[in-house]
């Protein structure tokens, strides 16, 4: 059977479907073990600084200072998100001991407490680590791999602190950018800030085939979309139209029919010769 789905349903670049997203922040951290008070109310004004942010926070679903995390958020009024490792409710109160209160929403992976920790990094935009042992250290590597944007919340104790030296060791270009600050609100904002303007241009490894990255590295290969702005590869544009003496590439159809709409105007503006 044909799909009826509308013709625009697949049209929209994921740069401007991302306009209509709000931001999604993981926070990554310490649950078990004595922790500092000092740490657990850095982890609560985290929350609320990326609530306040307008971002949806993710968390493991766990105790410690992702729930002071997301406590914070949730008293900020923002939305929380829960990854558990249990494939229930009922697992993941009584199975794995972790926390409901403070989440709109959990998501029931059934995958472990170290399954789970891959779904952490791939729904969250941004990563940012605070304390941590062993299971926030698996979280780090993963979202270091896959090229994320990650913020280090320093003075809090655990992975956090020797972040730095660990990146140092592994000697790997993946793609990923991390920013470093002991203050939640500027951190916050320094990784929105860095994400909005850069980042989100390839936000992970899975976001920009090769011959997009191939482009990018030769002067000439990388076309500009004259409906959006976005950096195109010609050899993988969504769509093209000559005009005269010009050559158009489009991250879209969509942009491409908003072309064809006012196409004088596009070309004006470009100086093109018809």
């Amino acid at each position: 059977m044909r799909s009826t789905l509308p013709a625009c349903a697949h049209s929209e670049s994921t740069k401007e479907i991302q306009s209509k997203m709000a931001l999604k922040v993981g926070v990554m951290g310490g649950a078990t073990g004595t922790i500092a008070k000092a740490h657990l109310d850095k982890a609560h004004r985290l929350g609320r600084a990326i609530a306040k942010s307008g971002c949806v926070l993710i968390t493991g679903a766990c105790p410690g200072l992702p729930l002071a995390a997301a406590c914070g958020a949730k008293q900020e009024g923002g939305m929380v998100v829960g990854i558990s490792p249990g494939l229930s409710l009922d697992e993941h109160v009584f199975k794995y001991h972790s926390p409901a209160e403070f989440h709109d929403v959990l998501i029931f992976t059934g995958s472990g407490l170290m399954g789970r920790e891959i779904v952490n990094i791939r729904s969250s935009d941004i990563v940012v680590i605070i304390g941590g042992r062993s299971g926030t250290l698996g979280e780090l590597a993963i979202a270091y791999d896959e090229g994320k944007l990650i913020g280090v919340l320093t003075g809090t104790g655990g992975i956090s602190d020797i972040v730095a030296d660990i990146l140092t060791a592994c000697a790997k270009d993946t793609g990923a950018k991390v920013i470093y600050g002991a203050d939640p609100r500027k951190l916050v904002a320094k990784l929105l800030e860095v994400y909005q303007t850069s980042h989100y241009q390839r936000p992970s490894c899975f976001c920009a085939d090769a011959s997009f990255a191939e482009a990018g590295n030769h002067s000439g290969d990388v076309e500009i979309d004259p409906v959006c702005g976005m950096q195109v590869a010609p050899s993988s544009a969504a769509a093209k139209r000559t005009v005269g003496d010009k050559r158009f590439f489009f991250c879209s159809t969509r942009c491409a029919r908003r072309f064809d709409a006012d196409m004088n105007a596009f070309v004006r503006q470009e100086g093109a010769h018809v």
